[in-house]
């Protein structure tokens, strides 16, 4: 069944529903009332006849004086003496010698009662007539009831008729209402199952009514989740082309470096380094990848312990002073004394990271300056170049596998990277709570920033 045929129905029931239980209230309210209305006729009446209602010498019931309450109301009555039988009854209904409703002997209290006689509803009270305590007869009076069950049957025809026609009504109603508005649901679909035939992710859903509505957000965020699927494919592609052309280069060395090895029939030292400093190339390359892999999904162990983060600085300057030789000035600039909270191995391989990458694409003569200091309960370390810097459309990308400007950056180093570094730089940084930006102007240089918290207390590993 549909959503549109499911709305309906429950719609529909639940005005229906509604419809009856309030025509039963209506329609025993207005069957008590009318009950009421008539037994309150009766009382008048049975008050009318017993002002008219003496006691003969003969201990009998004789009534002086007659109100004409049958030819007005429709009202009917009988006088029963205790030990005399019917003393009196309406002309009417003169012939008739059973009691309009069972005395039960005499009732000491007023009853009222619903009977039938020849056919015909009656709605009967019987009072008991007493001298003092002792009692004399019974009066009973009677209407008929006929027009009360007219008026039960038409209201409840009335009721029966309005809740059929209501519910019709209300069916049209919802079907017309839930058909517009699951228009677009249904729009939504016929679309997405295009995209999906066409595997097009680049077409969005158009919508023309309210933005704010509940249809216009299910579109907006759908609309969202496609730009995002549309961005992860083409990552995910660029990164199927960057792996085959990284993958490309070194196993080519290594095939041409073996087909020389069997022309010439003999092993060649320099050949050999080569296929070796490839296969490490690539075995780096995969160790990346890995970890790449392990740091996006969240299973990246990190240790949790105080670190110093000054002292782990002095070592990379060590290493990094090493790697430019006199190429490059590698200098410290301003130096605090700063501890964190995280994994010694991978902050160092941080800063390591950033350092390399700019000694690499700074030429020669340049200067790296590299800066440890707190600010706002936080550690700022600052690694800056003097080289070609970065253009502005390159930055939001920076931190992307495989994402490298070569255009604008030439490289002075080996230019064996493989544009993971800094993606791995930014996922550990993130994972120790801190944040890692960049700032850059083509032809200045390139400034490299990394916030890393203060540690407030013992550091807890991770869970």
């Amino acid at each position: 069944m549909s959503l549109r045929s499911r709305l309906t129905l429950l719609y529909t029931s639940l005005v229906g529903g509604i419809l009856l239980v309030f025509g039963f209230v209506v329609y025993q309210l207005v069957s008590v009332n009318l009950v009421d209305q008539i037994d309150e006729l009766l009382a008048i009446s049975a008050n009318d006849l017993i002002e008219g209602t003496e006691l003969n010498a003969v201990g009998g019931l004789d009534m002086i004086s007659t109100p004409d309450v049958e030819l007005a109301t429709n009202v009917y009555f009988q006088l029963w003496a205790r030990n005399q039988g019917l003393s009196l009854a309406s002309a009417s209904i003169s012939h008739l010698r059973e009691p309009m409703s069972p005395l039960d002997y005499l009732p000491a209290q007023p009853v009222y009662r619903t009977t039938t006689i020849g056919g015909a509803p009656l709605r009967v009270l019987s009072v008991p007539l007493s001298v003092g305590n002792r009692l004399i007869g019974t009066l009973q009076v009677g209407a008929s009831t006929a027009i009360v069950e007219a008026t039960q049957k038409t209201l409840l025809t009335v009721l029966i008729a309005g809740t059929v026609v209501a519910m019709g009504l209300a069916a049209l109603a919802v079907s017309l209402t839930t058909y517009q508005a699951l228009a677009s649901l249904e729009h939504v679909t016929n679309v997405a199952l295009q995209i999906t035939r066409a595997d097009d992710l680049s077409r969005r859903i158009p919508y023309q009514g309210p933005p704010a509505d509940e249809v216009g957000q299910l579109i907006a965020a759908f609309n969202q989740t496609l730009g995002r699927l549309e961005n992860l494919f083409n990552m995910q592609r660029r990164f199927v082309a960057d792996v085959g052309h990284e993958l490309r280069t070194p196993l080519t060395v290594i095939k041409g470096n073996i087909n020389l090895l069997r022309r010439m029939g003999c092993a060649d030292d320099e050949s050999l380094l080569s296929i070796e400093g490839e296969v490490d190339r690539l075995t780096r390359m995969i160790g990346d990848l890995l970890l790449l892999a392990r740091v996006e999904s969240g299973k990246l162990p990190l240790d949790q312990s105080i670190v110093e983060l000054d002292v782990l600085l002095l070592e990379v300057l060590q290493q990094a002073r090493m790697l430019a030789q006199e190429r490059v000035n590698v200098r410290l600039g301003d130096f605090d004394q700063v501890q964190v909270c995280g994994d010694r191995d991978r902050l160092k391989q941080v800063i390591l990271n950033l350092v390399e990458n700019a000694i690499k694409y700074t030429p020669r003569g340049g200067d790296v300056l590299v800066a440890l200091e707190k600010s706002d309960q936080q550690a700022c370390l600052t690694v800056s170049d003097t080289g070609p810097g970065i253009p502005p459309e390159d930055l939001p990308h920076i931190f992307e596998r495989f994402y490298r400007a070569e255009k604008s950056r030439t490289r002075s180093g080996d230019g064996k990277g493989f544009g993971l570094g800094l993606s791995i730089a930014y996922w550990i940084v993130r994972h120790h709570g801190g944040e890692i930006e960049v700032e850059s102007s083509l032809g200045e240089g390139t400034r490299f920033v990394v916030w890393l918290p203060l540690p407030e207390g013992e550091c807890q590993p991770e869970r």
